[in-house]
């Protein structure tokens, strides 16, 4: 299974978490070490999701984080555009509706959500921006949105050691649980290359969302963007 190239093909992109989806959420847990639930409920907690709420999880994956969002009583949805990934979740019993789309182009009236999120899944769309006005257009005016992805760490020596783990050692841990370790030097790199937690607020920005803030976890390695939709 080769690994999607750095300008992310949808297609090429959606074939290589295919290909990582039996293993993905286990291969998650290792590589990041168990730190995945803190983030998972770290997001809920950021958006805010209540019963009644009607809340897109973009790039839910097999649903380990749309599960999480649904423990709030909000009705939430998972939106993933890999196939196989949707059909681990459904085998590994999450019931939660999931449904087969491209982040570019949602299939989702306008207005149909409260709240929306999308967790370590923005960074392999090959248009930010329009990814995040999708996800503008879907939500309610007043709704909220919710970013959890990798970020820059803010401890310079701490920042050093990150950035060289990254490269060298997920790959290498890939191969002992992943069922297609050479997606993950493509993951790899993704992380190095994204953008700044500034950065990122400044795209969100211009995407057309307001009161655009962030809140750094674990040393900045993951930070939570949030943001409202204008009125």
């Amino acid at each position: 299974m080769p690994r999607a190239d750095l300008d992310k093909n949808p297609r090429d992109v959606a074939t290589m978490f295919d290909g990582v989806a039996r293993h993905y959420d286990l291969t998650n847990t290792v590589l990041c070490f168990g730190l995945d639930r803190y983030w998972r409920r770290e997001t809920r907690r950021a958006l805010g999701p209540e019963p009644g709420d009607r809340v897109l999880d973009l790039a839910g994956g097999t649903g380990a984080s749309t599960v999480e969002l649904g423990r709030s009583g909000a009705f939430c949805v998972c939106a993933d555009f890999s196939q196989e990934m949707l059909r681990r979740g459904r085998d590994l019993g999450r019931d939660v509706p999931m449904v087969a789309g491209d982040g570019l182009s949602l299939p989702f009236r306008d207005e149909a959500f409260d709240a929306v999120t999308v967790s370590f899944g923005l960074r392999n769309m090959n248009d930010t921006r329009l990814a995040l006005t999708e996800l503008a257009r879907v939500t309610r005016p007043g709704g909220r949105l919710v970013v959890c992805e990798f970020s820059t760490p803010l401890f310079a020596p701490f920042r050093t050691v990150y950035q060289n783990y990254i490269p060298r050692a997920l790959p290498g841990l890939a191969k002992i649980v992943s069922s297609n370790p050479e997606a993950y030097e493509y993951l790899a790199q993704s992380i190095r290359d994204w953008p700044s937690q500034q950065q990122l607020a400044a795209t969100i920005a211009a995407a057309g969302w307001s009161q655009v803030s962030w809140r750094n976890l674990t040393n900045g390695i993951v930070a939570l963007h949030r943001a409202t939709k204008p009125a």
